[in-house]
């Protein structure tokens, strides 16, 4: 069997940082299987210009991009230049959950039965949609 891939998006990684939730540790609690956490190359590049800003995502940003780095989460190379397009893109082919926290992203995402994980309650991590898989 396949392992089930796990696509973080840029703002499901500025998490730990804004709201002191441990992403991994609650990936561990809502999925009972094995997988692998995956970044788009485009994510990636997206924290790197958001660290480089005066807003306030910068310092959430540099903590995702220790994090990507410390938990050893495997980039894959983009084919798109937006980080939403190249998601949408690779969830055409079987076997991906999405982890985010944009609503126009999930909407889509749902509209394709695409599973989904998102912070609930700024605490705790709930997966939708496996049922579909």
């Amino acid at each position: 069997m396949n392992k089930k891939q796990i696509i973080l998006d840029t703002n499901f990684l500025i998490l730990p940082g804004q709201f002191k939730v441990d992403i991994f540790d609650e990936i561990e609690k809502v999925l009972g299987f094995h997988y692998e956490l995956i970044v788009p190359e485009v994510v990636v590049e997206e924290l790197k210009k958001l660290a480089k800003t005066n807003k306030k995502d910068a310092v959430h940003s540099k903590v995702a991009l220790k994090l990507i780095e410390k938990n050893k989460i495997k980039i894959i190379k983009s084919k798109e230049t937006y980080a939403d397009k190249e998601i949408i893109r690779l969830v055409s082919s079987d076997n991906f959950i999405v982890a985010t926290q944009d609503y126009a992203l999930k909407r889509e995402l749902r509209k394709k039965n695409v599973p989904l994980i998102f912070l609930r309650g700024k605490q705790h991590l709930i997966l939708h949609g496996l049922d579909n898989f």
